[in-house]
This record gives structure tokens, sequence and C-alpha cells, in this order.
């Protein structure tokens, strides 16, 4: 019976069967809140409390039709807010479903990619360096990897593994582990256990990939909460004792520090930041675009500077064999009749992997089989001291090892006399130049195992020209980079002529030359932060080298962003102000590094991913300035009344009705805001801008102001005129319609008309609040409830004019300013 391992793997009838008994692979739990544990956090909540004693007292009272509908809208208030928050945790869900990292099998002889979930015992994973195992198994063929397998031992060095026994130096030397990563190498393992019942599986490790530790928005917008929250509460006791001491209306007095309490908590801010940061997060997974860390949707927007890779990301990642050369002959793949070119692919081919993850390799071995056995008996993998991958095989008695890689390593592996090398260095700058990924090989035929490929007399074949062309769709992407104030360099470890036509012909600005990987080690970084200042294409650059040059780009004020798909690209990853992983080539550590992961590995996700990140940022800056704006008039006209002498404006149940406004103005209608027309067409905003800070403070406590000044003047004004009842009522309806003319004028500058099918859920929410305040001021038992008497009709229209204006006269300003300014240009 043969030894060699069958690589047609299982059946699809088999794994689904296999599937179904062990379960999905995975080793952690949902980290997801459910239901309950939403509604007892809901429950909680200062607001809720706070309701929840205001009925308590109303109900003490006898007053029980009052105390029944304040504590309904409690309920209907938390109720929105564990709607919200069983929302963000359906996007947090979908999320988590979309990062599971995926893998490639073999099944039935065809090579699919699958969510490691769906991995079955007896599957056949193709692994390669950058990737963790999905679950535990034991290589097969001939293969030698290095694994880091430190989740599981704690040991930093990795370790050598084998399918070959007579390679071993242990009875392990063939086991694989599932989350252990896979340093250099690649080979075929045929899975043994997964899920719980790996070896990680059994001590409880947690793999999760979604970060739910709160922000720094988060945590400081919590401390803002919790000091505001704080000197509410302490100021709602002061106006209770107040009202008791001075008044002798201690009842009064209880009613109206709750009201003051409600009026001033901000408990939106938090519920505002989870909504928009989860379905934020949601939105762009739609877009293809993984969000592993909340903070990078805040820094996405502010990019300036984006650091690519040429291979899938500017190109298509569709190798093909464009040409062939020999230091004889010159043509293309179908000229290998001639024996030099003949020689130069089979070498390459013999050079390739067996079960090719390399688009390059992917490309040779479709020209061709093999000489020989099925798989090689020795392996060299890439080595930073060897950029070439060097492999030996027994044919006919003899062994013949091939080594294919950057025409340096190669042209030293040959030990090439001065002329060699110069006529194959000529041949190189001509693929090069156009365009064409260039690769050398050659090979060595011996009787004897060697240490180490350098012992080998290698006969120099000839270069392979691959050809990888410029993806259809990145010159217009690039194009509105520029639009967008947003600079693209390309990073890339190729040869620099190759570097500069693809950069070329994607629309990358070339003016500033090219710097090599050779260049960069020897400048220190200032020297470094200088060149980058012009130079926007790098080529020959080791992946360790994207660090220093993340550094220097941002030591000149900008915000890098980085791609990468290597283990060795986690630094820069890390170090960038936000770092893109590729979700389709890319090594599990690079993803772990990254904030964002690109499932489709496109450039113009990117670019999507940014002006995503655009709009986000600004519909959350505009609702949290809605939300200071709105607290302002209502904490006042809950406070001002009183200390002013006359009647009581607002009760709790008028504050938790605007809350009832608020709240899903908030949530809903700023958050489904689309971009604006010209998001793309601004430079990024300031390094040090912030999302909420002192401008928006500002701006909020001004639009607030003028509310307040304006409900406050129009109550005290028909007080005298119209008694108490009527007085609160039209005022009130003042401060409604107030409320959501500022949220019209917040979201004016988005561009979309006021009747849009975008405005819809908006004038929902108006309809509702409309119906509400006509049944208050005009159904007897409603405007009882609410201590409202039917207006005239001239103070009704009188309140919705000021509270049109009162709202909407920043709307309008910055319109009019918008329509000034263009006219202008």
């Amino acid at each position: 019976m043969s030894t060699e391992p069958s690589f047609t793997g299982l059946d699809a009838a088999e794994a689904a069967r296999r599937l179904e008994e062990d379960g999905p692979n995975l080793v952690t739990a949902d980290r997801t809140r459910p239901l309950w544990r939403i509604v007892a956090g809901a429950l909680r909540e200062p607001m809720f409390l706070l309701l929840a004693a205001a009925t308590a007292l109303y109900l003490g009272l006898g007053d029980r039709a009052e105390g029944l509908l304040l504590g309904a809208a409690g309920l209907v208030t938390i109720g929105m807010v564990v709607a919200q928050e069983a929302r963000s945790e359906a996007a947090l869900r979908a999320l988590r479903r979309m990062a599971d990292p995926v893998v490639r099998v073999v099944r039935e002889g065809r090579t699919l990619t699958l969510p490691a979930r769906e991995v079955v015992r007896g599957d056949l994973v193709l692994v390669a360096e950058g990737q963790r195992m999905p679950a535990d198994g034991v290589l097969v063929g001939s293969e030698v990897l290095q694994i880091d397998e430190s989740v599981l031992t704690g040991e930093s060095a990795p370790v050598v593994r084998s399918g070959a026994r007579a390679q071993a130096p242990s009875d392990m030397s063939g086991e694989v582990f599932a989350g252990t990563l896979t340093v250099a190498g690649q080979g075929v393992v045929r899975v043994t256990a997964t899920g719980s019942r790996t070896a990680l599986g059994r001590i409880g490790a947690s793999l999760a990939t979604i970060d739910r530790n709160p922000t720094a928005l988060q945590r400081s917008t919590g401390r803002i909460v919790a000091l505001i929250g704080g000197l509410a509460l302490t100021f709602a006791v002061v106006v209770a004792l107040a009202y008791g001491l001075l008044r002798d209306l201690w009842i009064e007095g209880a009613l109206a520090g709750i009201t003051i309490a409600i009026a001033l908590i901000p408990e939106e801010f938090p519920v505002v930041l989870s909504v928009f940061l989860s379905l934020g997060a949601w939105r762009l997974a739609q877009h293809r675009v993984l969000v592993r860390r909340a903070a990078a949707i805040e820094a996405l927007g502010g990019a300036t500077i984006l650091c690519v890779d040429k291979t899938g990301t500017l190109t298509e990642n569709r190798m093909e064999v464009a040409s062939l050369w020999s230091p004889e002959d010159e043509g293309g793949p179908g000229d290998d009749a001639r024996p030099s070119l003949r020689a130069v692919l089979e070498a390459a081919i013999l050079a390739s992997s067996p079960q090719p993850t390399d688009p390059m390799d992917a490309a040779l071995t479709a020209l061709g089989p093999k000489a020989g056995s099925d798989r090689p008996e020795r392996v060299w993998p890439l080595a930073p001291h060897r950029l070439a991958v060097v492999q030996t095989w027994r044919t006919a008695g003899k062994r013949r090892t091939a080594a294919k890689g950057s025409p340096e390593a190669v042209f030293a592996l040959c030990r090439l006399n001065p002329d060699q090398t110069a006529a194959a260095r000529s041949a190189l700058d001509r693929l090069a130049s156009g365009g064409l990924r260039v690769l050398a090989v050659a090979e060595a035929m011996h009787d004897e195992p060697v240490a180490a490929p350098e012992a080998l007399a290698f006969v120099f074949r000839g270069l392979v020209g691959f050809l990888d062309p410029v993806a259809a769709d990145v010159p217009a992407a690039l194009e509105l980079a520029r639009s967008a104030g947003i600079e693209v360099a390309m990073i890339t470890g190729d040869y620099p002529a190759t570097a500069l036509k693809i950069a070329g012909d994607a629309g990358i600005d070339v003016s500033g030359g090219l710097m090599t990987g050779a260049e960069i080690s020897q400048l220190d970084e200032a020297a470094l932060a200088e060149r980058v200042r012009t130079v926007r294409v790098f080529a020959r650059v080791q992946p360790a080298q994207k660090l220093a040059l993340v550094r220097a780009f941002q030591a000149n004020g900008g915000v890098a962003a980085m791609t990468g798909d290597g283990v060795n690209d986690a630094p820069a990853l890390e170090a960038a102000d936000i770092g893109i992983a590729m979700g389709g080539r890319g090594s599990d550590v690079a993803r772990e590094a990254a904030d964002l992961v690109l499932l489709d590995d496109s450039f113009g996700s990117i670019l999507g991913a940014v002006r995503l990140g655009r709009r986000i940022f600004t519909n959350l800056r505009r609702a949290l300035v809605y939300v200071t704006a709105i607290h302002v008039p209502i904490a006042g006209l809950a406070l001002l009344p009183i200390l002013l002498g006359a009647p009581p404006f607002l009760f709790p149940i008028h504050v938790v009705l605007l809350e009832l406004v608020v709240d899903p103005v908030c949530a809903l209608v700023f958050e489904a805001e689309p971009s604006e027309a010209d998001a793309m067409r601004r430079p990024p905003r300031p390094l040090r801008a912030r999302l909420f800070g002192i401008g928006e403070i500002a701006a909020g406590l001004g639009q607030g102001l003028v509310i307040l000044a304006a409900v406050l003047g129009l109550y005290l004004g028909l007080l005298p005129l119209a008694g108490e009842a009527a007085a609160r009522g039209s005022a009130y309806a003042a401060l409604a319609v107030a409320n959501l003319a500022l949220a019209l004028a917040n979201t004016a500058s988005a561009g979309v008309g006021l009747f849009s099918p975008h405005r819809r859920l908006f004038w929902s929410i108006a309809a509702g609040l409309a119906i509400v305040l006509l049944a208050g001021l005009y159904l007897p038992l409603v405007a009882d409830l609410f201590r409202f008497s039917r207006p005239d009709f001239p103070h009704l229209a009188l309140a919705v004019g000021i509270g049109l204006l009162a709202g909407g006269w920043s709307g309008a300003f910055r319109s009019v300013r918008r329509r000034l300014r263009h006219q202008s240009a």
C-alpha cells in the first residue's frame, strides 16, 4: 500500500455529517449579551430609578392616572434603550460571524475556502506562513513547518514539525494544535480534533476577535455623564430642600427635584456612542470592511496618508507567467519547446509548492507537472538571509534541487561572474520596466543530501516574469483619494522598476522618485522623515521597514493608515493610526494586530471605509451636539421658573415625553444620515480635532440657550394673558417644535431635502409627537394629565413660529452661508 497521502479529502456529505455530529469548530462562547442582561442593565440606569421614584410618588399621592402614565412612559423609554442595545448586539453578532477566520481545505479533490468554524475531523487543511492552525491535526507529506506554540506552552521559540517520520526528532513531530502559529513553511494538515476537543479548547482559551473593551471616547464620555449626573442629583436635592424649607412644599419640592434630575442627566450620551459605534462597524462590514477596534471608526475620517501594498491591493492579484528569459533565449510560456526556456520553466516549477498558496506558485504549477516524486525531499523556505525558496527532489536516483526567488538571492547562490550578472540585470531591468514581477531560477544536481543550499553548485537557468495588472477600479479610486486630501504611498518588496511602472499606471505620484529598503536602512529617523515628505514609491522594502515608514509619516504630522498581510507586518500595523489587514491573503497575526480587516483586499474598499468613517464621525458629532443643546432648555425650563417665582413649567411627564423624542432622533435619525455630497472632496480633519471638544460643547450650549430664552420668554409672557395651563401648553408646544427643528438644523448640512426618503423616519417621529401634543392640548382627559388647557389659536401659532425660529435658525444660517460660499467660488 502506498505511503503517500491522499489529497482528495472528504466528500460534501461526509463533511456535513461530521459537522452535525461534532458541532462547529469553535472554542469560545458568544460574548454578546442576551436580552435579559440588556434589560437588567437598563433597569439599573439612574433614569429608570428616577422615573420609578416619580411614579411611586404620584401613586402615593393618589394621582393614579398621572402615576400610571408616567410609569408607562418610563417603560417605553427603557424599552427604547433595550431595543437600541439589542440592535447593537445583533450588529456585533453579525460582525463576529464575519470575523471568523477562513481556511483552505481540500474536499473531493478541490480546494475550497471555508470559515474555520466549518472545519471537521478528517479535513485536509492547507496552511502557510502567518496562519493559525484552525484545529488539532497531523502534518501529512514531507513539508517542514516552524510553529510558534507559545499560546499553549508559553515557550517563545518556534518548534519544527514535519510529516516525514524519518526527520522526526520525537514522536510528536507531526502533530499540530489549534491556535498555534505557522512561522515559516507551508503544508497540509489532516484534522484530528475540532472545537472544544482540541488542546486549546480543553484549557478554555479565548480566541475572540471582536474588541469589546470601552474605547477612550466611551470612557471619557462615561466620566462626563457620571460628573453631570452627580451634579444633577446634588442639585435636585438642593432644590427639593429649598422648596421644603422656604415654602414648606415638600411634595412639590420632591417632584421638582426629580424633574430637574431627569432633565439634567445626559443619559443619551453612552447610548448614542454605543449605537453609533456598533452600527457603524456593522455598516462598514456591509462594505467588506471588518472593524476589530471601535476606536478605528473615529480615526478613519482623519487619515491623511494611505500606505498600501502593490499585489492584490492595487493590482488584481491574478498572476500569470508572461515572460521567460534565459542567457540564450527569451520568450513566453508558449515558447518552452526551446530547451533553454523549458529548463527555466522546469526549474521554476520544481521550486514551487506542490500545494500552492502563493499566486506565483499557482501560476507555475498550472503550466506543467513536476518530474519525479509528488513531494519534495527537503524544503528550505524563505529566510531573511536568503530571499529564495529551495526544494530538493528525488528523480531517477539523483537529487535535483531548484531555487526560485529574488534575483539578487539567486545570483548569489549561483556565484555569477560580473559579465553574467550584468547580462541578467539588463534582462531583469527590461522585464521589470514592463510592469512584470521577476523571479530568478536556478538548479543543481547532486547525489548526497546537504545541510544548506549554499553548499551546492547551482546553475543559473534564467528569469520568469509574472504579470499582475493594475485593477480596473484603482485609477479612479486614487483620484478620489486625492480629491479627499489623502495621499497614497506604495510600499512593495518588488523590483524598483516594476514598482515605478505599476505606480505610474495606477496614478500614484512618482515625481518624488523612489526609495529602496537599502536606502531606508541607511537613514536615521529625522532624515527618513524628511525624505518621505516627497517620495511615494518604496521598493525592495522588508516588512520590518514598514514600521520605520509609518513613524516617519507620523513624525511629519500625518495620520497614517497602513495595509499589511504578513507576520512581520504586525509591528507596523500596530503602530499605524489605522492598521488595515488583508482578509483574503493576510496572516492571522496581521489581522490580530490590525484595526480593520479588508474582506476583499480591495483598494476601493479602503476609500469606501474612509467615506463611511467620515460619515460616522460627522453624524456622531452632530448627535452629541444635539443632545447637549436640547438638555439646556429642558434643564433651564425645569429650574428657572421656580427661581423667578413663576409657576413650575415642566413636570416629570413633560421631560419623559421629550426624552421619547430625543432618544430615537439621536440613535436612529442621526445615525442613518447619508454621507454629505462633498464628504470626499474635503481635506481630512486636523490631527488634533476631537470628536466632542470645546467647540462642540459651545455650539450645543449656544443652540440650547437660544431655545431656552425663546421658550421661557413665551411662557412668562403668556402667563398673565392666558393663565398657567394655557401658557404651559403653548410654551411646551414651542419647546417640542424647537426640538424637532434643532434636529433638522443639525443634519441640514448633509445636503438631503426635507422630504427625501432619508427623512421618512424623522417625519414619523414628528408625526407621533404632533399627535400626542394635539391630544394633550385638545382632549380634556389627556390635558389634565399634562396640566395643559386649550390655548388660543394665535398663541399656538406664535408658539409654533417661535419654536421653528429658535430651533432652526442655525440650520438656515449654515445653508445661506454655504450657498454664498459656493457662489463666490
